[in-house]
């Protein structure tokens, strides 16, 4: 279920590209699922069709759904590669700080201010 809340300060297309792309990350929008069209989801939602369209040009562009002309857009395979190459870097950062002799929880306040940075930035 997707929420804008018309009050945020998060603009509306950002408020929709996060919780789709929060959805799709966390699986509730499976590989493969069809989205609404934009003009449905703007009707449904109440808000502009370019709002709906440039939240999912940026999902696009993050490779998390895809757009099949007439077809549709939808989720794609890509989200589940991005999630297996964070798995992968996470493993590598792992092996690093178990190297260097840093604590786990240091090491994860450590991701956690990248992770922050990396959000404002």
């Amino acid at each position: 279920m997707i929420v804008i809340d018309a009050d945020s300060p998060t603009p509306p297309y950002e408020q929709l590209r996060a919780q789709l792309a929060k959805q799709i990350q966390d699986r509730t929008l499976a590989v493969g699922t069809r989205l609404p069209t934009i003009r449905k989801l703007a009707a449904d939602l109440g808000l502009a069709i370019n709002t709906v369209g440039r939240a999912y040009r940026e999902l696009e562009e993050a490779g998390l759904i895809e757009t099949r002309g007439r077809a549709g857009s939808f989720v794609s395979a890509a989200g589940e590669e991005a999630l297996e190459q964070a798995r992968r870097a996470a493993r590598e950062y792992a092996e690093v700080v178990a190297g260097l002799g840093i604590e786990p929880g240091e090491a994860l306040r450590i991701v956690e201010a990248a992770l922050k940075d990396a959000a404002t930035s």
